[in-house]
């Protein structure tokens, strides 16, 4: 399956029973912040987003003090699981980061979905992808 499939039919598909809901935008992109696949509407990020992004993963809570950027966007970091997921929120929407052994797989959400929804979706695939290696 190619990167491309697994956005396109696993993080940016409809939630089941809720017609018209899904993900504004979603990435694989590699820890070293090259893009493996994204979704049309993916905002273009700055290899330094991708640097603190990692950095956080290594020392849980770096974010914090700043804030998540992505895409130029500014998320207020929330709960997370250190070293496995980081998760923002930004007014009605935010984002949810799942790292695994060589990628990082992100899910941005708008109401009406709910940030719940968004790290079932992100963290699902992201545990899959671990789960082969990846």
């Amino acid at each position: 399956m190619s990167w491309q499939t697994y956005v396109d039919e696993h993080l940016m598909c409809e939630i089941e029973g809720q017609q018209g809901q899904h993900l504004a935008s979603a990435a694989i992109v590699g820890h070293d912040g090259s893009v493996w696949a994204q979704s049309s509407a993916f905002p273009q990020f700055k290899p330094e987003e991708i640097t603190g992004i990692m950095k956080d993963f290594d020392e849980p809570g770096f974010l914090a003090p700043t804030g998540l950027y992505l895409g130029g966007s500014k998320y207020m970091v929330i709960q997370g699981e250190a070293g496995a997921v980081i998760r923002g929120k930004k007014g009605s929407g935010g984002v949810t980061i799942k790292k695994t052994g060589q990628a990082l797989v992100i899910g941005i959400y708008d109401e009406p979905m709910t940030p719940g929804q968004c790290n079932v979706i992100v963290e699902r695939l992201g545990d899959y992808l671990a789960d082969q290696g990846l």
